[in-house]
């Protein structure tokens, strides 16, 4: 069947189901007194390392019974993550998946929705996306169970896929089936209240990692600096870019800001980037034409290796074009990193104040780009201070700040459906 007509089927279905039966709350005991656990079933895409300290969070919380369906453990054609199972503290399960890339188009269709969340009988379901259709067959379970259905959701105003009319017309639709939000931050928040959501049914749930993980990985780099130093060849200074090398990301931006500093800054301090994509090649021949100066690319690095290079580095930036958010800012910033951010980043209203703990600057701007690492490279007192910005600004999104945003929106809709 034809994917368009396998969400046609279900959209109607979604309209015209008619109630099965009402999960029940459990009881549990727990230091003498009683509170409800409520079964929670998340569905997400992969098993994607930055995600597993999250839900771990979670997991160690007594209101929950945790869940979570994997639609995939990994995307090999975008990103050549390990799959951390030995870190995992929560049930979960895999389902069976045909993935298909089109162009920028991701189709994955899996087998076994229905049957996991039969078997589990869960409370409340949270979706990570509107854009699979595991995500619709979600739906229809709920509905046909009168279980609440929640929307994790980064997508912010500055999203390129808005201009699409299909894309807008499945997110309008699939808005309509949830009963309460969870917002990554201020932007999707934003973008969640621009699309008629009430301001009652949405809550935070920051985007975070494992925060203590990295600054301790970044302490140890940085007492091993020149071991460090000598096993990466890195330069003496540097500003770090970490992502995926497509134009989409901002990296041509990157290039030219560096070509147009002061050549005693380029003699001081270089350009590293980390990553991988289909922009490699066209970015290293721009910066063979760059001099004086050094551009190192550093190929895919595992999550490991990662803080070495944060911890070393002048500054991270991050010139997005669009970005529902940008996790290695939240890595940047626990590594005590100043952070120069472009204003289309999701992550840019909650993590980047500009002028206090970085700076943040319009997309597709070299200039503005450039005048930002100017300063950073001339001003030690600020880079150190906004180093120390940036440490105490991420404390606030913690994994376990996560998890209690969405165990309030689970339990609101849970106390709603009863």
């Amino acid at each position: 069947m034809h994917a368009l007509q396998i969400f046609l089927w279900i959209s109607a279905a979604l309209a015209d189901s008619s109630p099965v039966r009402r999960v029940g709350w459990l009881s549990a005991q727990t230091n003498n007194s009683r509170f409800k656990v409520l079964k929670l079933a998340i569905i997400t895409e992969i098993i994607a390392p930055y995600r597993i300290p999250v839900l771990n969070a979670l997991a160690r919380r007594p209101e929950i019974d945790l869940h979570v369906i994997f639609l995939s453990e990994n995307d090999p054609s975008l990103r050549r993550w390990r799959v951390y199972k030995d870190e995992i503290r929560f049930a979960y399960d895999v389902l069976p998946s045909w993935r298909q890339r089109l162009g920028r188009y991701n189709l994955l269709i899996n087998r076994g929705v229905f049957s996991t969340l039969n078997r589990f009988q869960p409370n409340a379901v949270v979706c990570g996306g509107y854009n699979y259709l595991a995500s619709w067959e979600a739906a229809l379970w709920t509905r046909a169970h009168h279980a609440p259905m929640l929307l994790w959701t980064e997508s912010t105003a500055f999203d390129q896929r808005r201009r699409y009319a299909p894309v807008e017309f499945m997110k309008a639709r699939f808005l309509s089936l949830c009963q309460a939000f969870l917002a990554a931050g201020k932007s999707s928040a934003y973008y969640l209240r621009q699309l008629g959501v009430p301001e009652e049914r949405i809550f935070f749930a920051p985007n975070a990692v494992d925060t203590e993980m990295f600054s301790k990985l970044a302490e140890r780099a940085r007492r091993d600096e020149l071991q460090v130093r000598s096993r990466h060849f890195l330069p003496s200074r540097y500003f770090l870019y970490l992502g995926r090398m497509i134009e989409a990301k901002g990296v041509f931006d990157l290039i030219q800001a560096y070509a147009r500093l002061d050549d005693a800054i380029r003699r001081e301090v270089g350009l590293v980037f980390v990553g991988d994509g289909p922009g490699l090649t066209k970015l290293k021949d721009q910066a063979a034409e760059i001099s004086p100066g050094t551009v190192q690319f550093h190929g895919f690095v595992h999550r490991e290796e990662l803080p070495e290079f944060y911890a070393l580095a002048d500054a991270l930036i991050f010139p997005t074009h669009s970005d529902p958010w940008g996790l290695v800012v939240n890595e940047a910033m626990s590594c005590s990193l100043p952070i120069i951010v472009t204003q289309v980043a999701g992550c840019a209203g909650d993590l980047v104040q500009d002028g206090w703990n970085g700076f943040v600057v319009p997309p597709s701007d070299p200039a503005q780009i450039a005048n930002a690492m100017t300063r950073l490279a001339r001003e030690s007192g600020l880079r150190s201070a906004m180093a120390s910005n940036s440490r105490q600004r991420i404390a606030s999104s913690s994994p376990e700040v996560w998890a209690e945003g969405l165990v309030k929106a689970v339990e609101f809709v849970c106390t709603r459906q009863r």
